[in-house]
């Protein structure tokens, strides 16, 4: 019996005063929904302290401050979450115009500069010479690997093994210019 009359005295205090902690919370926090839930969580916290509360004067101004304080907490964790929010937009802004500005410099023309091409000439020479001609025939003739294949007598498996090779060795000779090289060769390798 004794937890009807809890219930009923619940529903009472919630009816009597939900508009009023409703309207005040949602002058501050402008979303009705939320403010519907923080008035309920407010009146929950009030309701499963107060025998633990003593005696308190006025029950519905301190609901109204622990309705305050949940408010706060609310449009703080939204600050919070908007300030995140704001830097990882200006996080991604920045990268996308990094990004833009490095493809407006980047001069094809010069992604193959004397030095990089010294790189590249002296790293094939150091190749056996089945391997080098494999990667001249694949990236400077334009030729498939079946057409490579069949020219030099080999089996599509071992040519794409000795381009395999190559790049690996390319990568490793070349790898201060790999960022700018990467599309260049990946461009050429997967037509």
């Amino acid at each position: 019996m004794e937890e009807k009359t809890d219930i009923q005295l619940f529903n009472q205090l919630y009816a009597t005063n939900k508009q009023k902690y409703i309207r005040f919370a949602s002058s501050y926090v402008h979303e009705d929904a939320v403010a519907e839930d923080l008035v309920m969580e407010s009146l929950m916290y009030y309701w499963e302290r107060r025998s633990s509360l003593g005696h308190i004067e006025n029950v519905s101004m301190y609901i109204l401050t622990v309705l305050k304080h949940k408010c706060l907490n609310h449009l703080q964790r939204q600050r919070t979450w908007d300030n995140l929010s704001e830097n990882m937009l200006t996080d991604t802004q920045w990268d996308i115009q990094m990004r833009i500005s490095s493809l407006e410099a980047c001069n094809p023309e010069q992604l193959f500069s004397d030095e990089v091409q010294q790189l590249l000439e002296k790293a094939l020479q150091s190749m056996p010479e089945k391997s080098r001609q494999i990667f001249i025939m694949s990236r400077y003739e334009d030729k498939s690997y079946k057409e490579i294949a069949s020219a030099m007598n080999l089996s599509v498996k071992s040519v794409e093994f000795h381009m395999s090779k190559v790049l690996s060795v390319l990568r490793k000779t070349l790898k201060d210019y790999l960022p700018l090289l990467i599309l260049v060769f990946d461009f050429f390798y997967n037509r």
